[in-house]
C-alpha cells in the first residue's frame, strides 16, 4: 500500500502510546500507576453535564454555524476579555471539535512550504508534527531548565531569520509546568513586531496555576493584530472527552478558519457548545475549578518532594498545569530506558523526556493527574526500583 509522501512527516503523542503499553500489561494482570496520560482525573462538573443534556433534550443535535453557535462565542469574547484586559469581539472567535485544529488551520492558512516556525524544545509534540506536516521548516528553541523552564529568548533572536514566519509559544507549558514572565512576554512581543512574525499561543493550561499569571501576550499594543490563541475547555473543566475548543485571533483569520472548518469537520458538537457557556460562566463551575487546581497543587508538592528524594532525580518545582520533569541524568540510566523500565518492572507509566524534543532528553514527564496516595505509591516503586538498577555503562547516554 502506497501512501501520500507527506504522512511520513507526521509524528504522534508518546504519552498514548505509554498508554496502550499500560493498559496492555493491565490486561495481564499488572499494576500500574499511570502518570503518563496529560488529562485530568476529575469528573467534568455535573452542572456542565446538565446544560449538555438540557441542550439535547431542548433539540442542539443538528449542526451548527461552521465557526460556532452565536451564543458561545459571545461568551468565550467576554472571558477573553475578562483574561486579556482588552476587547475580544464574537467574530475573532472560532469554535472548534479540539483544540489541535486552530493550530492545524492556522498553519494552513498562514504558512507555505519552507518557511519557519520557531517552536518550544521541550514542548507539546504536536506543534512539530503539523509544522513537519504543512512541510514548513521547525526550528526548535530550548527551553532551560536553569531558568525555571523558560524560553530562551537570546536563543529565539538568533533563531529568527528572513524565513521565519511564526512562533509558537505555550505559557503555562507542557511538559515542564513552566511560566513565561511579563519581562519574556515583552521582549517576545518586541520581536514579533520587530521581524512581522505571527503568535501562536497555547494557553490551554491558563487557569490550572500556581501563582498569578502575567498579561497574555496579545494584550499588548499591535500583538491581538498577529496573535492566534489556542484554547478549550478539556484542560480546566476536565472535559478532554467533549472534544471543545476555541481560537482567538484577527477576523479576517477567523474567516479562513470558517472555510477550512466547512471543508473538514464542519462544526463542533452543539450540545457541547452550549455547555461551553455554562462551563463558562456559572459560579458552580469556577467553584469545581478552583477545588481541582487546588488539589493539583496538593499532588505536585508530594510528588516533587518525592521524586527529589530518590537518587539521581533532581525535579524543578512547576508554577503551573499538572506536569513534573525531574533530570534524571544522575541515575545513569539513559531516559528512554529508565521510562520503558519503571512501567515494566516497576509498574509506574511516564513519558521520556526527548518524546518532547532533543532538550528533553536525561528527562522523564510524570502527570500528577491521580490521587496522592497513588502518587506516593509510586514515588516508593520509583526509589525501590533505582536504588536497586545497576546504571547504564559508561557512554551509552
Amino acid at each position: 500500500m502506497k501512501f501520500a509522501a507527506r504522512m511520513d512527516r507526521l509524528g504522534t503523542e508518546s504519552a498514548f502510546e505509554v498508554l496502550a503499553q499500560a493498559r496492555r500489561l493491565e490486561a495481564e494482570g499488572r499494576s500500574v500507576i499511570h502518570l503518563e496520560i496529560g488529562e485530568p482525573d476529575f469528573g467534568t462538573p455535573e452542572n456542565i453535564i446538565e446544560a449538555a443534556h438540557q441542550a439535547m433534550l431542548s433539540g442542539a443535535t443538528h449542526y451548527t454555524p461552521a465557526a460556532g453557535v452565536p451564543r458561545v462565542r459571545e461568551a468565550v469574547a467576554r472571558e477573553m476579555t475578562r483574561r486579556g484586559g482588552v476587547e475580544v469581539r464574537p467574530s475573532q472567535v472560532v469554535v472548534v471539535p479540539g483544540t489541535k485544529n486552530i493550530l492545524h488551520f492556522a498553519l494552513l492558512a498562514l504558512i507555505e512550504p519552507g518557511d519557519e516556525v520557531i517552536l518550544p524544545d521541550p514542548g507539546y509534540p504536536v506543534y512539530r508534527s503539523l509544522v513537519d506536516f504543512v512541510g514548513a521548516a521547525a526550528r526548535p528553541v530550548a527551553i532551560n531548565e536553569d531558568a525555571d523552564f523558560r524560553m530562551d529568548l537570546d536563543e529565539v533572536e538568533r533563531t529568527i531569520t528572513a524565513k521565519t514566519r511564526m512562533i509558537i509559544i505555550n505559557s503555562p507549558q507542557n511538559p515542564t509546568g513552566g511560566v513565561l514572565t511579563e519581562a519574556d512576554l515583552d521582549r517576545l512581543a518586541e520581536l514579533a513586531l520587530r521581524h512581522d512574525l505571527w503568535v501562536v499561543s497555547d494557553e490551554i493550561y491558563s487557569e490550572i496555576c500556581f501563582q498569578e499569571l502575567p498579561r497574555p501576550i496579545w494584550s499588548r499594543p499591535g500583538l491581538a493584530e498577529r496573535t492566534i490563541v489556542m484554547d478549550g475547555l478539556s484542560k480546566t473543566y476536565a472535559m478532554c472527552g467533549w472534544r471543545l475548543g476555541y481560537g482567538v485571533m484577527p477576523e479576517a483569520l477567523a474567516e479562513r478558519m470558517t472555510t477550512l472548518l466547512i471543508n473538514t469537520s464542519a462544526c463542533a458538537a452543539a450540545f457541547t457548545q452550549l455547555a461551553a457557556i455554562e462551563a463558562l460562566e456559572s459560579p458552580q463551575s469556577r467553584v469545581a475549578v478552583d477545588a481541582m487546581v487546588a488539589a493539583f497543587k496538593g499532588r505536585r508538592d508530594v510528588l516533587v518532594e518525592g521524586l527529589n528524594q530518590i537518587p539521581g532525580f533532581r525535579c524543578h518545582l512547576p508554577a503551573a498545569a499538572f506536569y513534573a520533569f525531574p533530570n534524571v541524568t544522575e541515575t545513569g540510566i539513559p531516559s528512554r530506558e529508565l521510562a520503558g523500565r519503571l512501567l515494566n518492572e516497576a509498574g509506574v507509566a511516564a513519558v521520556a523526556g526527548d518524546a518532547f524534543g532533543a532538550h528533553g532528553q536525561g528527562h522523564l514527564r510524570f502527570a500528577y493527574t491521580v490521587s496522592e496516595q497513588q502518587i506516593g505509591e509510586a514515588v516508593e516503586r520509583i526509589s525501590a526500583f533505582v536504588r536497586s538498577a545497576a546504571p547504564a555503562p559508561v557512554g551509552s547516554r
